[in-house]
């Protein structure tokens, strides 16, 4: 189905309708907005028993329900903006309101520095070179394992060998897309599940760039391409098989799903991720990786008083819309995995957002926050957080933290961890050849222009992959070791096996490696001659730098039930 902003006008009939859990509203027609009355469109939110009300209250401000959603509580409904918002708000059954925009960012870092990276290139092979060279092991294993600093860190490299996954756990990574076509990723990509739940978008609502020219007729890209990037690298962590070429993921033999729900420009709405999520749970999906965050507000708030009521209703359908998602998902058996967040911050004191609304560009204000807002889908209840480590195993100096927040380490890479700056203490992993060519990585035979992307050539035919640093890349590599664990003690299920949610995470931590907090306690970062610090709190067993630990891939292998 088109998303919500594409044109609610096309879901017109009850099979379409119900193609995405939606319903027809039934009754007489409501009356339409004032002619000459710009309108929008919105997801209303309704609470508990309230849907009745809910659609009695878009009448009376003027609306027009399109469709509810039964599984979540929510209305798709066409209003006359901001007077539209603000009379729903007073109605007692609706319990958020939000506009279909974009409310995510891919939280991820390229690891070049000015499109460059540190380091060179070989002028042969076009790879990059590694300025930290005694830093590589002697390559094993597939071609580019060397690298992959990553992997022996969680001793997923010996694991593989004893469970590498079966292809009965399937994998949801809800991004920017896979390209399912990529020679590292097409072995273990399921094209027949997959689903791209976005339309691309050429332009934002001021007219500047935001996806760029459509590459299809109607702007709704192939399940099997992902123009940004950030997917396919998540998607080759978890799972890039053992095949003789570049890498090898987490668990190499589970089924990787494309649940799209992000723009090419890596922006999210949150209508695709409500169906990501819930299409998650309806096929059988057995965990979910989420390397992004919910945008246009950093930190979501209910009742901040330095927000509009527009802006705190709108606040609230986030907060509530994906909660209600990753609570219909958890009890359909989906283990739920989300990056911490880039921000450097501890999460349980959060002070000052500068960052919000983020959308349109522009848009942004100062606003004093408390822990009582919410960095979404980290901090929303039932979802495992990952913070991000660099190579020696401190955590990453861009990673958020929080002791009530962090559920889990993993390594992110971190480009400052040792002397002077390396690409190749990011994470490397698959990248589209189309998107590099795009963003000028690659010069006209195909050769890398930069340090942070390696391109590996079996004959005539090359892949090419690239190396990031985030809390994006560290969610992944949790992801994959939770798909180790279903495959090893799942029982026959929709999809293929299952395995309790409760269950999964409570392996991840009891496999974790348990990693005490630095001493002192408030670690010192230096970063180009200055210095910032973050205070760990907690114990060994949990703190706000590594949760209960860094994941253990080999454990995972070997623990008994």
């Amino acid at each position: 189905m088109r998303r919500v902003a594409a044109g609610l006008a096309a879901l017109t009939t009850a099979a379409a309708l119900a193609a995405c859990g939606l319903t027809a509203p039934t009754g007489e027609p409501p009356t339409r907005p004032a002619a000459g009355t710009a309108t929008a469109e919105y997801l209303v939110f309704y609470a508990d028993g309230g849907r009745g009300e809910a659609l009695a209250a878009i009448e009376r401000a003027g609306g027009t329900t399109v469709a509810t959603d039964p599984r979540l509580g929510y209305a798709l409904a066409k209003g006359g903006g901001d007077a539209f918002v603000n009379a729903l708000g007073s109605s007692p059954s609706v319990v958020g309101v939000s506009t279909d925009r974009r409310i995510g960012f891919a939280s991820a870092r390229s690891a070049g520095r000015d499109g460059s990276g540190p380091g060179g290139a070989h002028p042969a092979t076009g790879r990059a070179t590694h300025p930290d060279a005694t830093a590589l092991a002697a390559e094993q294993g597939e071609p580019l394992a060397g690298r992959q600093w990553d992997m022996r860190m969680i001793g997923a490299d010996r694991a593989r060998a004893k469970a590498p996954g079966t292809r009965k756990v399937l994998v949801g990574v809800i991004d920017t897309g896979i390209d399912g076509r990529h020679p590292d990723i097409a072995p273990n990509f399921n094209r027949e599940l997959s689903r791209n739940f976005v339309t691309d978008r050429p332009k934002d609502p001021d007219g500047d760039t935001l996806d760029g020219p459509c590459e299809v007729s109607g702007c709704k890209d192939p399940v099997d391409r992902d123009d940004d990037g950030h997917g396919t690298h998540v998607a080759g962590t978890i799972a890039s098989p053992v095949n003789g070429i570049g890498i090898a993921g987490v668990a190499p033999q589970v089924q990787l799903v494309n649940l799209r729900a992000g723009q090419d420009s890596g922006f999210f709405f949150l209508k695709p991720s409500l169906d990501a999520l819930t299409y998650a749970a309806d096929i059988g999906v057995d965990v979910v990786n989420m390397s992004y965050y919910v945008d246009p507000w950093l930190f979501n708030c209910a009742d901040n008083p330095a927000d509009s009521k527009k802006q705190r209703l709108e606040q609230r359908a986030v907060i509530t819309g994906m909660q209600r998602a990753l609570d219909y998902a958890r009890k359909k058996g989906v283990t739920l995995v989300s990056a911490l967040g880039n921000g450097a911050t501890d999460l349980g004191r959060p002070a000052v957002d500068n960052a919000s609304p983020g959308y349109p560009r522009g848009q942004e204000k100062v606003r004093k926050v408390t822990n009582a807002c919410l960095n979404v889908p980290a901090e929303s209840k039932g979802v495992i957080s990952v913070s991000a480590v660099g190579p020696s195993g401190r955590k990453a100096l861009y990673s958020d933290y929080g002791v009530e927040q962090t559920d889990l380490a993993a390594p992110g890479g971190d480009l400052l961890d040792g002397k002077g700056t390396s690409a190749t203490r990011a994470i490397l992993a698959p990248a589209p050849r189309d998107a590099l060519r795009r963003t000028g990585k690659l010069d006209a035979s195909g050769k890398p222009k930069t340090a942070d992307v390696v391109r590996d050539c079996r004959g005539d035919a090359c892949s090419y992959y690239q190396y990031l640093e985030g809390t994006s890349m560290a969610a992944p590599h949790a992801t994959g070791v939770a798909a180790l664990l279903i495959s090893r003690f799942g029982k026959p299920g929709k999809g293929g096996v299952t395995l309790d949610p409760g269950t999964v995470e409570r392996l991840l931590h009891r496999t974790a490696t348990p990693t005490a907090c630095p001493k002192p306690r408030a670690y010192v970062y230096k970063i180009y001659g200055d210095t910032e610090r973050h205070v760990c709190e907690g114990g060994k067993e949990k703190n706000g730098f590594y949760g209960h630990g860094i994941v253990n891939a080999w454990k995972a292998a070997t623990v008994a039930r």
